[in-house]
């Protein structure tokens, strides 16, 4: 029997209230609103507000940190009410885990990455986000990793959903699905004009890609 589990999606790295409509009217589970200052796709809280103000009910916002202080993670909750907390640098589980939201952790992923260790230490988070690890940058490389390394733990289970990113786009995410099985899959520079600026275009495939897959 087909596994009909839809495979959700996230697009990441939204600056603007435009582009964040049209990833949720392309079917997007979720957005990705980052607070990382190095980052060409950072928002500020008014940015981050006015895009929070167009999203319906049932989508999810995601603010993106990368090792921030406890104190900007807590204006950030206080003044977007954002859903969701996603870590991509080396926080703790104790910190990730000491505020009123969710989260999720990212890894960057190495042939030698155990998942099943990281899972475990980080057991009070919502999913593992895997994406690729390339020195001195914490995420949003465009680079994919082996997803083999990845079909290799989950053959004894694991205990957290994985969300999949690093360099996914309309022409490779299907292959990630079918090496990987991710609950969700996350995509930022895949689906960009420029850095943080969105293609409807691109979008529209990569969401069309993925709901195509899963009902093959």
């Amino acid at each position: 029997m087909k596994d009909f589990r839809r495979t959700r999606v996230k697009i990441c790295g939204i600056t603007n209230h435009e582009d964040a409509l049209v990833a949720v009217e392309n079917g997007a589970d979720s957005i990705g609103l980052v607070f990382y200052h190095k980052s060409p796709r950072c928002v500020t809280i008014e940015q981050a507000r006015r895009i929070m103000e167009v999203l319906p009910a049932f989508v999810t916002a995601t603010a993106l940190f990368v090792d921030p202080d406890a104190e900007e993670v807590e204006h950030v909750i206080a003044e977007t009410k954002i859903d969701l907390l996603q870590f991509h640098g080396g926080e703790p589980e104790g910190f990730c885990n000491n505020f009123s939201r969710p989260y999720i952790k990212a890894l960057r992923m190495k042939h030698d990455t155990n998942l099943r260790e990281l899972a475990i230490r980080y057991s009070s988070a919502k999913g593992m986000l895997l994406d690729t690890y390339v020195k001195g940058v914490p995420g949003g490389t465009g680079e994919t990793f082996n997803w083999d390394w990845v079909a290799k733990d989950k053959q004894d289970g694991l205990p957290l959903p994985i969300i999949l990113a690093g360099g996914l786009h309309a022409e490779n995410v299907g292959r990630a699905i079918e090496a990987v099985e991710p609950w969700a899959v996350d995509v930022s520079g895949g689906v960009e004009l420029m850095p943080g600026k969105k293609s409807e275009t691109k979008i529209k495939q990569f969401i069309k890609t993925v709901d195509e897959k899963i009902r093959r």
